[in-house]
């Protein structure tokens, strides 16, 4: 690759493939299967992080408010979301799965943690190191990405 231009649109194509087979992998039910991306990637996020604010939601997805305030009322309304109004703060809501979603999100996620293991198991400890060192890089482009947002 001679360009920045080049890596950049590699880095696009290799992500987007990347995560369209981990979301592939395994079987079973998945959590937002059937729905617009952009509300299955919020109940994957309320699934990792339960209690989140809808304020912190809306900054980690890159969300205008309002929008993801609109993605939380369709999702409660689909009974799959529930927002609760944090004690300490009146202001603030608060996001959790239902308990069944949440279970499908638990579920779904072991399954493709386990098929990523598989298959991370048959690169040798050499490209293991080199994954892991491009972790870092990728969190550093993640993180200028964002604050060019800021």
């Amino acid at each position: 690759m001679d360009t920045q231009t080049d890596l950049a649109a590699e880095l696009l194509a290799t992500a987007g493939r990347f995560r369209r087979q981990v979301r592939r992998s395994g079987s079973g039910p998945r959590i937002g299967a059937g729905l617009p991306e952009s509300q299955a990637e919020l109940l994957r996020l309320v699934g990792r992080q339960p209690d989140i604010s809808v304020r912190h939601a809306a900054a980690e997805l890159g969300l205008a408010p309002n929008t993801a305030s609109t993605l939380v009322s369709r999702l409660s309304g689909e009974g799959l979301l529930v927002r609760t109004v944090d004690p300490d703060d009146r202001r603030v809501g608060r996001l959790r799965l239902t308990e069944s979603a949440q279970r499908i999100a638990d579920e779904s996620r072991a399954v493709r943690r386990a098929a990523l293991g598989a298959a991370l198991s048959r690169l040798d400890s050499h490209q293991r190191e080199r994954l892991s060192d491009g972790l870092v890089v990728l969190s550093d482009v993640t993180r200028l990405l964002r604050e060019e947002q800021a």
